[in-house]
């Protein structure tokens, strides 16, 4: 379904029992709602209700040129949630995703139950060697499918595609999808943010987990959050690269609804 945010299309996918807590999903750069799918069924059963938002540009949202900022994004989600009439949710967001939770949480502490941030960066990564310009240079030429392959290396391991290979196509399928400007201006974004010395100020209760292999986002970034944050708690997920939720569910899983749980 989508939303109209002042003339900008977002895609969302709502399920669950009308009054149950919300859990909140947002996703990685190049991908869309669907990389929670292993994440939907153990919260339907439970009560829950989920609600995945895509980002501007990405799956179902119709792309906005130009660049991003993180605000932007973190507006974006406020919107959503007004439109929706949902007052509070758990927030759960990876990547970019977990960029865009750190924003809103700063922002919007009021809209939030709780906080997991995974595999992210407090601020934008060290760029020295100019990646990101090369990533969009690559995107400007050749699309998002240029960096598909890329970007699934990162993603997971070889063990994964090996024993999930309709999974691995069906993610690849979807960087492929990603419009340019949605990348671009995304990709933007995370060069042009820093929450780092705003951490402490963080009053929800926080979550950092990250898969042990990420090659994107370090398990050291992660715990940088995890030490900035008043309270929050780190946990590796093993042998598991940029997507754990999708890599190691059986290990992700259960550290999501153990963390609702508490804070139900």
């Amino acid at each position: 379904m989508l939303l109209n945010l002042d003339g900008r299309k977002i895609y969302f996918d709502l399920a669950g029992p009308q009054n149950a807590p919300v859990v909140c999903f947002t996703h990685s750069l190049s991908a869309d709602g669907g990389m929670w799918n292993e994440q939907l069924v153990p919260l339907l059963a439970a009560g829950y209700r989920v609600l995945r938002l895509d980002m501007r540009g990405h799956g179902g949202s119709e792309p906005v040129q130009g660049d991003y900022t993180m605000d932007a994004l973190a507006a974006d989600v406020k919107g959503a949630l007004d439109i929706l009439e949902i007052p509070k949710v758990h927030y759960i967001g990876l990547s970019i995703g977990g960029m865009i939770g750190q924003g809103f949480a700063l922002a919007y502490p009021d809209r939030l139950t709780s906080l997991m941030l995974c595999d992210t960066h407090p601020s934008s990564p060290d760029d020295s060697d100019g990646q990101w310009d090369q990533r969009k240079a690559t995107v400007r030429k050749g699309g998002t499918a240029a960096l598909a392959d890329g970007n699934m290396d990162r993603w997971f391991t070889a063990e994964f595609k090996g024993a999930n290979p309709q999974r691995w196509k069906e993610i690849r399928s979807t960087i492929c999808g990603t419009s340019s400007a949605g990348y671009l201006g995304c990709a933007a974004a995370i060069q042009n943010f820093d929450y780092l010395d705003r951490l402490a100020t963080i009053k929800t209760p926080t979550l950092v987990v990250c898969g042990d292999d990420d090659p994107a986002t370090p398990p050291d970034r992660n715990r940088l959050i995890a030490s900035k944050v008043p309270g929050a708690r780190y946990e590796d997920i093993a042998k598991a690269r940029h997507l754990p939720n999708v890599e190691r569910p059986e290990q992700f899983n259960p550290l999501m609804m153990q963390w609702l749980g508490l804070n139900r």
